[in-house]
């Protein structure tokens, strides 16, 4: 998606020591920038700020890595223990409100509810044909957000169709994240209300994105029968389903495809630097997951964080088609195809092959390491059908039959028969469930918050404190930039 940056320009005037007998004619000079109140004059503006809202969730690279480091499944690795601390940190479960990384989650996830907000704000100032899709749309992206808000850090400060506007932290407070949720689920209704099912463009919100998220906004709350219905709604009527091919999901030809229900857009055709990792067009986790000093077939090399561990690679059973595809065995790799590569910190031998840098031509701007082209798919109907699975198993009067169609329907494809089936029920199948999701989605950025929302987090993650690790601590500077008005989250 072509990067369009959407600039709000405040014009500060300061008068000092002035008499009676100046002129004030110095204060009649017309601005040279737009005036972001008087912007929205016809639907190109209102794309234009569109674009702009959806730029933000390239931002989410960090987001997804982080969520891999702070589960089971992956180390931090890089360089050396203090290669990005605020990564190390996490990964150790030793973070703390002066984490650059969390501020940088904060932050980029704000400006996109602030560019979100801004198109809202104005929705009434002029009308044209095809105006509500493009609200519907500004109103999913305020909702994806404010998910990623509320999932790391709890209580946020929430504004709806208004920009928060500097200043304004000294009087906002941090909203309960049920109103929070709240918020969510009527941004999404609305959005599935006013959108297609299938868009022209590629990566532009649709019904079933909506939905989707719908679903998994309720799972979170623990809204099984709320999440039941709207997904098999999403299911039965929506144009997705699984790929036969797990292989080809990852790859450039995979992108945008029929199991793609959401899937974040980059390209490498503007650089970046490490100065604006933020500014990239690219996938920044990408290159950060990249094998050290590859010289090989197939792949480029990276930084080396991100590593899955042996549980992990464990974690697949027999005959699953999927460990290949999750996991790239690098010793086994270079055995096989003579490919040379370096060590890192905490090198575990595995990378994550879903998201690491591919060959490609030399058009890519800038840092290489920092503009790979890899979409990031953000919901796959695999995604969809696992979280109908456990709404079913986990609702009020459960319908273990629905879950495991839904669950074997995606094993099916793992393992290429029906043999794997589960036949499980009760809080068997539940388990059998969560399993699931952790070998489908490994390496996809889901599994922290799966094992906190499922309450399995501190058995399962070393140095995780119950109490305290089930929300990331609100950056510090944003507290004292709110006047220290803020509660910190517990024990931080």
């Amino acid at each position: 998606m072509k990067k369009i940056n959407i600039k709000i320009f405040m014009i500060l005037i300061l008068i000092v020591g002035l008499n009676q007998s100046c002129s004030d004619d110095f204060v009649d000079v017309k601005p040279t920038s737009d005036n972001s109140e008087d912007f929205f004059n016809s639907e190109q503006d209102y794309q234009n700020a569109l674009i702009g809202a959806y730029d933000l969730l390239q931002s989410t690279y960090l987001n997804v890595m982080l969520g891999e480091i702070a589960s089971d499944n992956t180390l931090a690795g890089g360089e050396s223990a203090t290669d990005v601390i605020g990564i190390q940190e996490v990964d150790d479960m030793i973070h703390t409100p002066l984490n650059a990384q969390l501020r940088d989650i904060w932050s980029w996830m704000y400006a996109g509810v602030n560019r979100a907000n801004y198109i809202l704000e104005f929705k009434d100032k002029i009308d044209f044909a095809g105006k509500n899709e493009i609200l519907a749309q500004a109103t999913f992206l305020r909702a994806y957000y404010y998910f990623e808000l509320v999932k790391w850090f709890g209580d946020v400060p929430m504004a709806v169709d208004k920009r928060i506007q500097f200043g304004e932290q000294f009087t906002i407070d941090r909203t309960p994240k049920a109103e929070v949720y709240a918020q969510i689920e009527l941004d999404l209704m609305y959005a599935a209300d006013n959108l297609p099912y299938v868009q022209s463009v590629p990566g532009r919100v649709t019904k079933g994105a909506a939905q989707a998220l719908l679903g998994k906004a309720y799972l979170y709350q623990n809204k099984f029968d709320e999440a039941a219905t709207v997904l098999e709604n999403l299911i039965a009527n929506g144009p997705y389903d699984l790929v036969s091919n797990y292989n080809t999901i990852f790859e450039e030809a995979g992108e945008n495809n029929i199991e793609s229900v959401f899937e974040v857009q980059y390209f490498d055709g503007q650089g970046a630097g490490f100065g604006c990792l933020q500014c990239s067009e690219g996938n920044v986790a990408v290159g950060f997951s990249g094998v050290r000093a590859y010289v090989g077939p197939d792949f480029t090399p990276g930084f080396s964080f991100n590593v899955p561990v042996q549980e992990a690679v464990d974690a697949f059973e027999n005959g699953d088609l999927r460990k290949d595809v999750a996991i790239l065995d690098i010793e086994a790799w270079a055995t096989a195809t003579g490919a040379t590569y370096g060590t890192g910190y905490e090198h575990t031998g595995y990378f994550n092959r879903k998201y690491i840098p591919r060959t490609r031509s030399t058009n890519a701007q800038g840092d290489r390491n920092l503009t790979n082209p890899n979409n990031y798919r953000a919901i796959r109907f695999a995604d969809v059908l696992l979280m109908a699975a456990e709404a079913f198993n986990r609702k009020s009067s459960p319908d273990d039959t629905k879950a495991r169609t839904y669950l074997n329907r995606v094993r099916a494809r793992a393992f290429g028969n029906t043999s794997n089936n589960i036949t499980s029920s009760g809080a068997t199948l539940t388990e059998n469930i969560f399993n699931e999701r952790r070998v489908e989605l490994l390496g996809e950025g889901h599994r922290f918050f799966d094992l906190v929302r499922t309450g399995k987090a501190a058995q399962e993650i070393n140095g995780f404190v119950a109490g305290k690790h089930e929300l990331f601590p609100i950056p510090a500077i944003e507290i004292q930039l709110a006047g220290n008005r803020w509660s910190q989250n517990p024990n931080y």
